[in-house]
């Protein structure tokens, strides 16, 4: 507590205004540090729509055909159209007309599945997610190249760009000239300018509002679970936990592990819950799947396993390579998924 509290506290003084000021600043400025210019530009990666922020390179679709069989073909398919665990990337549905217009056609089509290519208007928000979120299992891991290589091949299956191509610093503003849906981002509302229009109507009223709280309206107990256990579809941290929609069984009970008994930790830090939960399928199976197909003698198995990645024992999409995770984590995680606990 501020030594102007206890004085004011001990002797009912009368504290200014300008000496709490000075006090807390004092208090203030003996926290911490002032950022270093090293540390805001590690920090400072952002791309902004006029590639304000790009850094020079340049990366060929020949060189990021390579990269992505290696780093992204396992969520995302050899040619960015897989629908397994995120929505694709490029599935057709793009047309030299559409490329001339600036324009997706197909996006007025409800029936059609939208992909990246369709929908983005801006080159730099593909660099710049890229360079600063995958791969998923090393975010910011790819040099400055790498990701210039791999936006290029996005671009050559898209049909923007030639094999041939070479994407770089100086001619990103040409692509971007070329993308699709170039023209489908405006600017007219609210969330863009203060003076701009709402993108929402709603009632005039901001004070003293008449307001009915009564509930009109519930969920009965049969639609409780019409598209499946909310729990299981939402991450075991985080804010918003989905709430127990299907009646619970023995048997789930008997089978889940509990959040007390897991390294939670560790499964966090190392990328795990990323991709499975304690209970029922994410991208990958469910903990208490794990633990229930695998037993006590097993624990060098699953170390390699997690170390090494792997495809086929529970369906088509890969696990990749945990390579970074220590060797005293490793072994924890793989002890508590053999024995259970």
């Amino acid at each position: 507590m501020f030594s102007w509290v206890k004085a004011g506290l001990a002797a009912l003084a009368i504290v200014t205004p300008a000496a709490v000021a000075s006090d807390y600043t004092s208090a203030i400025d003996a926290i911490g540090r002032p950022a270093t210019a090293e540390e805001v530009a590690a920090w400072d990666i952002d791309v902004r729509p006029d590639f304000q922020g790009l850094p020079p390179g340049s990366g060929s679709v020949e060189d990021g055909e390579a990269l992505w069989l290696e780093k992204c073909a396992v969520c995302h398919g050899d040619f960015g159209d897989s629908n397994e665990v995120f929505s694709p990337l490029v599935l057709g549905n793009i047309t030299p007309e559409d490329i001339e217009s600036g324009r997706v056609a197909a996006l007025t089509d409800p029936a059609v599945v939208r992909t990246t290519l369709m929908k983005v208007s801006t080159l730099s928000t593909i660099w710049d997610y890229i360079n600063r979120a995958m791969p998923w299992n090393a975010p910011k891991s790819l040099s400055t190249d790498e990701v210039y290589a791999l936006v290029a091949y996005l671009l050559n299956l898209g049909y923007i760009v030639d094999y041939d191509f070479v994407l770089s610093n100086d001619n990103i503003q040409d692509v971007q000239d070329m993308m699709p849906n170039r023209y489908g981002m405006t600017t007219e509302h609210g969330l863009w300018s203060v003076s701009g229009s709402p993108d929402v109507v709603g009632s005039n009223c901001v004070s003293d509002c008449d307001v009915d709280v009564t509930v009109t309206s519930f969920l009965p107990d049969y639609a409780m679970n019409a598209h499946g256990n909310l729990r299981d579809q939402v991450r075991d941290y985080g804010p918003f936990p989905g709430i127990q929609t299907a009646p619970e069984t023995d048997q789930d009970q008997a089978g889940m592990p509990s959040a007390s008994e897991a390294p939670e930790q560790l499964l966090m830090a190392n990328g795990c819950t990323g991709c499975h939960q304690l209970e029922g399928q994410l991208v990958g199976p469910g903990f208490a799947d794990i633990q229930g197909k695998y037993g006590p003698d097993k624990v060098e198995y699953l170390k390699g396993k997690i170390r090494n990645g792997g495809a086929g024992v529970w369906g088509s999409m890969a696990m990749p390579p945990m390579a970074a995770i220590d060797d005293a984590a490793l072994q924890t995680i793989a002890e508590w998924l053999a024995v259970g606990n």
